[in-house]
């Protein structure tokens, strides 16, 4: 593939990212990305194919990117002292939150999903989803001391936080929405997950 071919593939990926996550899959057509990016639907297939193919190659964008995030989190867990594991925990937390804020559209596109949007295309938890969720909860698992903490639950509790947080703010006691993007709202939004986490799972002395 030529350089000014790969740079127009490049350029129907961020616009099916775009669009599948403002609008979902379902409610995007092939034509309504042809006519974002500026070409005919004949070239988009050319570059990647079908409306199918091109969400999957979004979704796998989507994935590689939040996998790295969390892999490098969970390696800097492992390597931690053992006096310092919690914090190395607590940072993992902000990671997540940091890769969502920084790439919102990844949410979004999971947020659709879990609206049931392509539910043709059921392809993608266990490709992606399962694997990196479990290899988090196994990897904070060793750090819970109580007995009737589900793990589980807590990280997914974590992730339906972090993407409503991102994707909708939260109401201020005036009824104002107020998003991510106030660094006062982030860092109470964070300190919160580190207290929620860190109660939840029973660690001992307070969040840092």
């Amino acid at each position: 593939m030529s350089t000014g071919e790969s740079g127009q593939r490049e350029m129907i990926l961020q616009v099916a990212t775009r669009l599948f996550a403002a609008l979902g899959y379902d409610g995007t057509s092939t034509r309504q990305i042809a006519e974002a990016a500026g070409l005919n639907i004949a070239t988009i297939n050319y570059h990647v194919g079908s409306k199918r193919e091109l969400y999957l190659a979004v979704m796998e964008r989507a994935h590689v990117d939040h996998a790295a995030v969390m892999e490098k989190a969970v390696k800097d867990l492992w390597s931690a002292p053992p006096d310092q594991k919690i914090v190395a925990l607590h940072r993992l937390i902000d990671d997540y939150i940091d890769f969502c804020v920084e790439h919102p559209e990844v949410p979004a596109l999971w947020m659709h999903r879990w609206l049931s949007d392509a539910s043709d295309v059921t392809e993608l938890e266990p490709r992606y989803v399962q694997p990196l969720a479990q290899f988090v909860i196994d990897s904070i698992t060793p750090l819970v001391t109580a007995d009737d903490v589900d793990v589980d639950y807590t990280i997914n509790s974590v992730i339906w936080c972090i993407h409503s947080f991102v994707q909708s703010g939260v109401f201020d006691k005036s009824g104002e929405r107020r998003a991510p993007d106030d660094p006062r709202v982030l860092k109470r939004f964070r300190r919160h997950m580190h207290q929620m986490v860190h109660r939840t799972l029973g660690l001992p002395g307070s969040a840092p």
